[in-house]
């Protein structure tokens, strides 16, 4: 994670799958860009859409950053994760007592979990071809 890039500003990382996101958090102003866009344009579901939320909601901060997004790699769902895991992280570098709460929640914990690679000689990761005996 890189530290304050300026005054007024928190830049954090968040990782989900194979989605990366860079967050800025622009302290005074109100309203998030994802990639340029609206994040209801951007992720068109709602409730992806209230992930990147969660954490100010949780922090009774809402209103009062103006958040940038660049985010790449991954579906929708992953990026969306991604995203909240940053803001999260950006947010306790902006007030150090917020860990706590978010800890609690689980928003601060980069969810490990990727997809395990296919096999040689079977049909998929797990899956494998039916034995006939022959």
């Amino acid at each position: 994670m890189a530290a304050v890039a300026e005054k007024n500003t928190y830049y954090s990382t968040g990782r989900r799958k194979t989605a990366i996101a860079r967050v800025w958090l622009i302290h005074g102003s109100k309203g998030i860009t994802v990639n340029g866009r609206n994040p209801r344009e951007y992720f068109g579901r709602d409730d992806l859409e209230d992930r990147l939320e969660e954490p100010f909601k949780l922090a009774k901060l809402e209103n009062r950053f103006r958040v940038r997004v660049q985010v790449l790699g991954g579906g929708i769902a992953g990026q969306a994760d991604a995203v909240q895991l940053g803001i999260s992280r950006a947010l306790v570098k902006y007030d150090e007592t917020l860990r706590a709460t978010f800890k609690k929640d689980k928003l601060l914990t980069r969810d490990p979990r990727e997809k395990e690679r296919k096999k040689f000689g079977q049909k998929g990761a797990r899956k494998r071809f039916q034995y006939t005996k022959r």
